[in-house]
């Protein structure tokens, strides 16, 4: 008994000694962190002629995951996995429309090395913004050393396209490959028992077939090519090229590479795609001659992209009106419940727009949707809140960004007006459910699984089979889900049940058939979508903002003094080129291989249905 009290006792003490070591040092964290940005500059340093390189980081999004600011410090500080970067597109076009008019920016740099693939519609709205610039008479490079397809679309826009002479230019068209399951699960005795409505429903397929199905290949293929030839167009336009030599095969490829004995630059040069092939130290030259020369890196002057905006943020112009529309951001997954920031929650999205609804100054809304669904509940409650702010008298026109499919789609059916990019996917209108019972894999090694209940439901498992009986029950909640679904579609949209049922069945669309269809009412950008809310709320003066979750003291202190650090320790490493460093391709494959499985483990429906497009990804 003596030796076991003093046991407890130096636990006791140690786990003091632990806590105070670790108050200890956060307080210190902190301090330090409190310093540094006390007597660190308050921003970077603005040449007064200078080049913007646009340096995309990582997605383009319409809103950022969710980060813990104390997390990410940490890990900068100690090291260890960050996760995946993210640039704001709002943040992007903001930057370049600013440089537009801003007398020290002389040229725009597009430098694309670390944007991640990135939906074509957001490419398109770079682009213009692009464009815009391109008016003011300034001029604008692209470097680079490899330019992926997603990257040398907005490449193209540029006055001078430059290539390294060892890199190339990749454009494949777009492709929709899914890995399949059937036969693995067959061996492994797993049972996987599929609910769903819907000819062209295929997000399940990958667990019940071993190939695409010729449905969910017909439908696949009608929107890629709807986005593919616009991806053509817009380049043939901004290089001035026959779009028929855009259509590249292997045939084709194998033709030109021979006529260059091999060499990938030289064939994006011979075709039109570059400009001119130059080395580092060769392409910026032209560029000094435009905005001069930083004497101590003896490149061009140069500002990047997230310093710039450091820079212009502090000095935007407050809010000049009373009124306001108010955007709310409805991007990822649909979740059931409270969700951070960069997901959807069927109670943080609703509390969002329920906020919009309360706000006397917000006159109207625009939902933003980038998502392919997910919960059919969540979805519900979210489009409850959409009805909710119409009784308000505060109209609501949902703008559709890259995906906008199944649950997306439903969340969106309900407002006044719905605006699509023509390479938007969308529709998906179709509901699913699946159990997966391992009863027979644990037979076969020996375990099983007994017992008794009140009633025939207690019990139900995946170490059970699934009842018949169940499984009719199941079936019957996705008819119901799905009935409701295309019954929601036909109200809103002024059509038939079995009008609807035609165009729904599960299949996705592109923005522009979706028009066609009378899915959505106008194709556009969100600037015309927060346009039409204006005028459906007969706004002449307005002031647009983005609906937030409000930040308490401590999150708002916290984020103060940490984004402050950040930006410190961001500006004293700095940036310089380095070159293209594609992710292993073995990687790509596991992450493509797996990411249907991880999806289907984060939903949390209550009932099990999903209104959720796993077919819209593209590669």
């Amino acid at each position: 008994m003596k030796y076991l009290k003093k046991f407890f006792s130096f636990i006791g003490k140690a786990l003091t000694t632990t806590r105070s070591v670790l108050t200890n040092l956060l307080f210190v964290v902190f301090l330090l962190v409190f310093l540094t940005t006390l007597f660190a500059d308050k921003g970077p340093s603005m040449p007064e002629k200078a080049a913007l390189i646009l340096s995309i980081q990582g997605n383009v999004v319409e809103q950022k995951v969710s980060v813990d600011p104390a997390e990410a410090f940490t890990k900068q500080l100690l090291g260890g996995k960050e996760k995946p970067k993210e640039t704001l597109l709002k943040d992007i076009i903001f930057a370049i429309e600013n440089a537009q008019h801003d007398q020290r920016i002389k040229a725009l740099v597009i430098e694309t090395r670390d944007m991640a693939p990135t939906g074509l519609n957001k490419l398109q709205a770079i682009g213009a913004a692009i464009e815009a610039f391109k008016a003011s008479g300034k001029p604008v490079f692209s470097i680079g050393d490899y330019y992926a397809q997603h990257q040398y679309y907005l490449a193209a826009h540029a006055d001078e396209v430059y290539l390294n002479p060892q890199g190339m230019v990749m454009l494949e068209g777009f492709g929709r490959y899914r890995t399949y399951f059937k036969s693995l699960l067959e061996k492994l005795k797993v049972t996987p028992h599929v609910f769903r409505v819907g000819t062209f429903k295929s997000a399940i397929e990958p667990y019940i077939r071993d190939d695409m199905s010729p449905a969910a290949k017909e439908a696949n293929m009608a929107w890629m090519n709807d986005l593919w030839t616009a991806y053509k167009q817009d380049i043939a336009t901004q290089r001035g090229l026959d779009e028929e030599k855009l259509n590249f095969s292997i045939q084709s490829l194998l033709s030109n590479l021979k006529a260059v004995d091999g060499d990938f630059a030289q064939m994006a040069l011979n075709t039109g795609l570059v400009d001119g092939l130059k080395t580092r130290e060769e392409l910026r030259q032209p560029i000094i001659e435009v905005v001069g020369q930083d004497p101590e890196h003896k490149s061009f002057n140069q500002v990047w992209l997230q310093e710039y905006l450091a820079v212009i943020r502090p000095h935007q112009a407050p809010h000049e009106h009373k009124d306001r529309v108010g955007i709310v951001i409805a991007k990822g997954t649909i979740l059931n419940g409270d969700q951070p920031a960069g997901t959807i929650g069927g109670d943080s999205t609703a509390r969002l727009l329920r906020q919009a609804r309360l706000d006397d100054a917000i006159k109207a809304v625009v939902l933003r949707v980038d998502s392919p669904g997910g919960s059919a509940f969540a979805s519900e409650l979210i489009r409850n809140e959409v009805e909710e702010l119409k009784r308000a008298g505060k109209p609501v026109v949902a703008s559709m960004s890259t995906y906008a499919a199944s649950g997306g789609y439903w969340i969106s059916v309900s407002a006044d007006e719905i605006w699509a990019a023509p390479t938007t996917i969308t529709g998906s209108i179709g509901i699913f459910g699946m159990i997966t019972t391992i009863d027979r894999a644990l037979d076969h090694i020996g375990v099983h699984t007994d017992g008794v209940g009140t009633t025939d439901i207690a019990g139900l498992g995946i170490t059970r089979p699934l009842d018949p009986g169940v499984s009719e029950i199941i079936q019957r909640t996705i008819e119901h889900g799905y009935h409701q679904f295309i019954g929601l579609v036909a109200e809103e949209r002024e059509m038939t049940p079995e009008q609807v049922d035609k165009i729904a069945q599960g299949r996705v669309w592109s923005g522009k058939q979706a028009y066609e269809l009378g899915l959505v009412d106008n194709l556009g950008t969100l600037q015309d979508a927060v346009s039409a809310a204006a005028d459906l709320a007969g706004l002449s003066a307005y002031d647009v903002d983005e609906v937030q979750r409000p930040m308490s003291f401590r999150e708002h202190l916290v984020n103060q003094l940490l984004n402050g650090s950040a930006m410190v320790m961001a500006n004293e490493q700095g940036q310089e080129f380095s070159g293209f460093q594609p992710q292993s391709q073995i990687m790509i494959e596991l992450k493509r291989m797996f990411s249907d499985l991880s999806v289907l483990n984060e939903l949390n429906d209550p009932m099990g249905a999903y209104a959720r497009c796993l077919g819209c990804e593209i590669y």
